[in-house]
């Protein structure tokens, strides 16, 4: 398994691979790495001839007071299961060679990014485009995967590739799951043992928001007020949002109708842990 840290050096690696007709596929991370990563690099695994996993913790997409400097990090770990999980090559760039001294450029998708985490995460959105854009240029893949647990932040990005006309084809992964049903998350490692506990009922609350619609249900309102009142019963529980937007525009929905997105975003204690369900009506 080849490491990289230049960005020269890896465009250089990844034009020797595409002039070498390889198919490139991309697993772009901020470390701390888990088995949902690993499913991710499977999957890039699947469609690409050499599998490209990047580290990097963003500092542009943490706001003030975030957990930048305590999001977790271990690269040995990391690059034992890149190993084990199939990677070919790790692409470790340095935040001072990304953002040089003048840094002033970025990357803004419009409307995506305005509700769900954009409205309690400003600037957030633009952090994640601008580094994904960077990191695209400098990996040059076919294709690049992301999870469905961050259903928002793929749909962003699909959107960025199409506009700007990158040449990159952007896959979204189902979301992988403890046996509780809480979606792995490198912030998972914050949780009390009470409060991991706690943190089961957003996948509680997700499967009764499907349940409902099973069941009949279209008041969008209805629905959102039932997990409210389930997740409201974790004492530990603060809720930043529950929504239920279209997948297309990610706008709110009165009575639901079509391909819909029931997401939610709720701290624990210093956690704050999103999910989701995609919805087929």
């Amino acid at each position: 398994m080849q490491i990289i840290h230049p960005i020269s050096g890896m465009q250089r690696t990844a034009d020797a691979l595409r002039a070498s007709g390889r198919r490139i596929g991309f697993v772009p991370t901020m470390g701390y790495l888990h088995e949902g990563h690993a499913s991710l690099i499977r999957h890039a695994r699947k469609q690409s001839n050499e599998v490209i996993v990047s580290i990097f913790v963003n500092p542009a997409q943490f706001g003030p007071g975030e957990d930048y400097q305590a999001y977790p990090r271990d690269l040995d770990r990391d690059l034992r299961l890149i190993r084990e999980t199939g990677g070919d090559i790790v692409f470790i760039p340095s935040a001072e060679e990304m953002y040089p001294p003048g840094f002033a450029t970025s990357v803004h998708v419009e409307g995506l990014t305005e509700g769900l985490c954009g409205a309690s995460r400003p600037g957030h959105f633009r952090g994640v485009t601008t580094v994904v854009a960077k990191l695209l240029t400098a990996v040059k893949p076919h294709l690049a995967v992301f999870g469905q647990k961050d259903a928002q932040q793929a749909l962003v990005i699909r959107r960025m590739v199409r506009d700007l006309n990158l040449d990159a084809e952007v896959l979204i992964a189902p979301t992988v799951r403890e046996p509780d049903g809480l979606a792995m998350s490198s912030r998972n490692i914050y949780l009390s043992p009470e409060e991991r506990i706690e943190a089961g009922g957003l996948y509680q609350a997700l499967r009764l928001a499907r349940k409902m619609v099973q069941a009949g249900e279209r008041e969008a309102p209805k629905i959102i007020q039932k997990m409210r009142d389930l997740l409201s019963e974790r004492p530990s529980a603060r809720i930043d949002y529950i929504s239920i937007v279209d997948t297309q525009g990610l706008k709110p929905m009165d009575r639901l109708t079509g391909e819909v997105l029931v997401a939610v975003a709720v701290r624990f204690g210093r956690a704050r842990l999103i999910d989701n369900v995609i919805l087929n009506l």
